[in-house]
């Protein structure tokens, strides 16, 4: 039981905010890449607390209101590691021409005009497909949001070369990723989608996935040489904005 605990709760305390263990701490490279076998799991724990979220505050606040309140509410449980993520790559993007300047760029901590509003211009994207979302897809949606961005995170570190030669905050956690872990997360996201949505739903969502996944992939590789830890924060937060607007027309397709 220790060996499973300990990789879960290494993804966990990576991922949100709220600490739960102080004995478990000092995991090995091994740990760090079990630990990412569970993001899955963890995106649907948080999924799960929007939801709780969701109905609770639309008890008492306009959707308006309440969709805001939501998105406050993931970005403080994540500390913003994604979108912060976001930011550095867009400016990467803007600033550099060649690869090695584009990371030498997401390596200062200042937050440049583009990353600033590219970063704006997505929250706004995500508040949108909130209030978007039809009735029947609104709950669904919530819990298995955060899960779909953790597993193209995992998916993506599995299938690309890390970007930096001399290593950073991702590294540790792919130097032992294996295809084992990768299908581990996938079984994860498969079963907590099935529930959420159904399993054609989910197969067809796994797809679509799969797909925005390896043009992630492409551009990681033509951009960057690779992916960075700021590049799986990007993807994280583009799969789950993508995921907010699309599963309403990905649901009736199935």
């Amino acid at each position: 039981m220790v060996a499973i605990a300990r990789p879960f709760i290494f993804a966990w305390h990576f991922l949100t905010t709220i600490p739960l263990s102080r004995v478990h701490h000092e995991p090995t490279g091994p740990e760090l890449a079990a630990s990412m076998a569970w993001y899955p799991v963890v995106g649907f724990l948080i999924g799960g607390g929007l939801v709780a979220v969701d109905v609770a505050l639309c008890l008492v606040f306009e959707d308006t209101v309440v969709n805001g309140l939501l998105i406050v509410l993931l970005v403080l449980l994540t500390r913003g590691l994604h979108q912060d993520g976001l930011a550095d790559t867009l400016d990467g993007l803007a600033g550099g021409r060649t690869p090695e300047k584009r990371l030498t760029i997401m390596r200062d901590p200042r937050i440049g005009a583009i990353g600033a509003t590219g970063l704006f211009l997505l929250l706004i994207l995500r508040y949108a497909g909130l209030m978007a979302l039809p009735p029947e897809c609104r709950l669904p949606a919530l819990f298995c949001m955060p899960a779909m961005g953790r597993w193209a995170m995992v998916t993506l570190a599995w299938i690309s070369p890390y970007a930096r030669v001399e290593g950073g905050l991702a590294a540790p956690f792919l130097t032992h990723l294996s295809w084992r872990h990768v299908a581990i997360s996938t079984a994860m996201l498969m079963t907590g989608l099935a529930v959420g949505v159904g399993a054609v739903g989910a197969g067809l969502i796994l797809v679509v996935g799969a797909v925005v996944v390896l043009l992630s992939w492409r551009a990681c590789r033509s951009w960057f040489g690779g992916i960075t830890g700021d590049t799986l924060g990007a993807t994280n937060e583009v799969i789950e904005v993508l995921f907010l607007l699309f599963i309403p027309l990905l649901l009736r397709l199935s």
